[in-house]
C-alpha cells in the first residue's frame, strides 16, 4: 500500500512539473517592442529564459555605442542578448536583467504574460515599485 501511495505521489509530481514547464514556455518566441522598432526572440537555455535582438529598425547594422564599457561598444545590436537569467515562479518570470542598448543601462527586470499576445516587461532599480513597464506584443513574423 505504501509503495502505491509513493507511486501516485511521484506521478502527480511529474505531471505538476510538466504543467509548470508548459506554462513557463508560453513566453518563448519573437516579441515586438512597444516602440515597434525592434524584435526580441525569447528562448530557453539551461532552464532559464533569455532574449536577444533579432531585428532593429533604427540600427540593423548598428553597434552597441551607448555601452558604458568601451570594449563592448563594437558589438552589433542585432544578436545582442538583452534579457538574461529569468526564472519562472509559477506566475511571473523574475530575477532577470534587461539591457537597454539605447541608453547603455542594465536594470533588474520581471516579465508577466498578460495573454498569449501581450508581455509586460518591468525594468527597475532596487524595488519593482521604482521602475517602468513596457508592453511587448507577439510578433507574427
Amino acid at each position: 500500500m505504501k509503495a502505491h501511495i509513493i507511486t501516485v505521489y511521484l506521478i502527480f509530481l511529474t505531471l505538476s512539473i510538466f504543467a509548470q514547464n508548459k506554462e513557463a514556455d508560453k513566453i518563448l518566441g519573437v516579441w515586438l517592442n512597444e516602440e515597434k522598432d525592434g524584435k526580441v526572440e525569447i528562448y530557453k537555455k539551461a532552464g532559464k529564459y533569455f532574449g536577444k535582438i533579432v531585428y532593429s529598425k533604427d540600427s540593423p547594422n548598428g553597434y552597441d555605442r551607448e555601452n558604458p564599457k568601451p570594449k563592448l561598444r563594437n558589438r552589433k545590436i542585432v544578436g545582442l542578448e538583452i534579457l538574461t537569467n529569468f526564472e519562472y515562479n509559477g506566475v511571473v518570470w523574475e530575477d532577470g536583467k534587461i539591457y537597454d542598448p539605447k541608453s547603455g543601462n542594465t536594470y533588474s527586470c520581471k516579465m508577466t504574460l498578460e495573454n498569449s499576445k501581450t508581455l509586460n516587461i518591468r525594468g527597475f532599480v532596487g524595488f519593482s515599485l521604482l521602475g517602468r513597464t513596457t508592453i511587448w506584443t507577439r510578433s507574427t513574423k
